[in-house]
This record gives C-alpha cells, structure tokens and sequence, in this order.
C-alpha cells in the first residue's frame, strides 16, 4: 500500500509478506524494511494534507503527541525484549491469503478512493466534501508512517500493535464526523448530474469506510490481534 496521491500497480495488488502490515494490520514480518517508501509516502501525504489547513487542531496535536508517548510506553511500559537487535516473532505467518485481503481492501477503501474523491473535489470547487474527508486520510497516512517508525528492534511487540487500535479508535471520530456531514449535506449549487453523482459517491465512501474500520477495530484488533500479540510477547519473554 502507497501513503502517496496514488497506487502503483504493485500496490494495488495483495500485499507480499514484507508489506502486509500496512492499514492497520500490521503482518510484523521481520525481514521487512524500517521506513520503507511506502511510509515515506505516508509522511509525504500527511504533511501536504495538514498544510492545507483542513486537518483539525486536535488531530493535528495527536499526530505530534503521539510519537514520544509512544517512546514513553516502550521505555516504563513495554520495553523491547532483549537482546536490543532481536525483532519480536510475527503475530500472523506469511502468506496468510485472507488477511491479505483485508489489508488490500482497506489500502483501497481507505486511501485510494478517499484520495481520488479529494482530488475530484479540488477540481469541483466542492469544499465541503474535501473538508469531511480529509481528516480521515490524513490520520491514516500517519498511522502507515507511525507503523514504520515502530517496526525496530527498539519497540516491542505491544507497542507496534498499540498503534494501529490507537489510530484506528481516533479515526472512528473523524469517520463518523464525515459520514453525518455526507448524509446532511446536500449536492453542489446548480443540481447538475455530476453533482448529485459525486454526493452519491461520498455518501456511500463516507459509510463503506465508516462499516470497513468498525470491523476492523471491534471485530479484529481488540479481539483477534491484540490478546495474540500479547500473547506471544509474554510467552517469548517467558521462554528467554
């Protein structure tokens, strides 16, 4: 998955096993790259998006705050196991089809399409919908670029899952901030085709986004990754 203004064909595609820990699900496979080019990507995006001037406040001092808190919980909370240099064991083996899915899905769903609207919007003068939808993009894009941070020796198993549930539970706000401000707005002055086609189309991105990481939060990482990802971290510990 790209945090760039587009996907290349690569990414579009089912994520390998170095790169199946974007959007949130975070495969952990050792061998894969510290700040790799999609995260730098991620980065790219956010900080063009929060230049805008349509990124809250809030979420911009979250986004900040986040790293040395962060850096907090992996120095009193969840230290890295030791030795320093040994990555924590995967939380899913690779090659795992159906997570892989999930994670193309989402890349999708999340980035993709949300980008491709915002541009549309730019090139409609249609504001109001680039305002709801922003937020959104530009705290995943954080969270993607956060994702690499964390992928290091340096950070155990529990802090590299703390940030996708931390983000994806901050981006419930921003999603259902959008999906009430799609469904009350009405389409751009003049009423012509395309204007009523795009609030069709923001309306139903607004709420498959709104379904997609709902399930996400409450129906795989709470559930599924969190407790496994502690799991293993102890249990690894246990046996050093």
């Amino acid at each position: 998955m790209s945090g760039g203004i587009g996907l290349t064909s690569n990414d579009i595609g089912l994520p390998n096993e170095h790169d199946a820990g974007s959007v949130a699900l975070p495969e952990l496979n050792p061998s894969r790259r510290f700040l790799s080019f999609r995260q730098l990507n991620a980065l790219t995006l956010s900080i063009v998006l929060a230049a805008s001037g349509m990124v809250p406040t809030f979420d911009l001092a979250v986004s900040v705050l986040s790293l040395p808190y962060i850096l907090f919980l992996s120095r009193f909370a969840f230290p890295p196991l030791r030795p320093s240099r040994s990555v924590s064991p995967p939380v899913f083996g690779a090659g795992n089809r159906l997570l892989a899915v999930h994670v193309t899905i989402g890349a999708i769903l999340g980035l993709l399409l949300p980008i491709v609207y915002i541009l549309d919007g730019l090139i409609e003068g249609d504001k109001e919908g680039i305002k709801t939808a922003v937020p959104h993009v530009f705290l995943l894009s954080i969270q993607v670029f956060m994702e690499g941070v964390t992928f290091s020796p340096q950070f155990s198993l529990p802090i590299r899952a703390f940030v996708p549930v931390f983000f994806n539970a901050l981006r419930m706000l921003t999603i259902i901030d959008w999906a009430s401000s799609e469904m009350l707005r009405e389409a751009l002055a003049g009423g012509d085709q395309r204007s009523e086609l795009r609030l069709l189309a923001g309306r139903v991105l607004a709420v498959a986004n709104l379904v997609f990481w709902s399930f996400n939060l409450f129906g795989f990482l709470l559930p599924v990754y969190l407790p496994r990802a502690f799991s293993i971290h102890y249990g690894h510990k246990e046996k050093q």
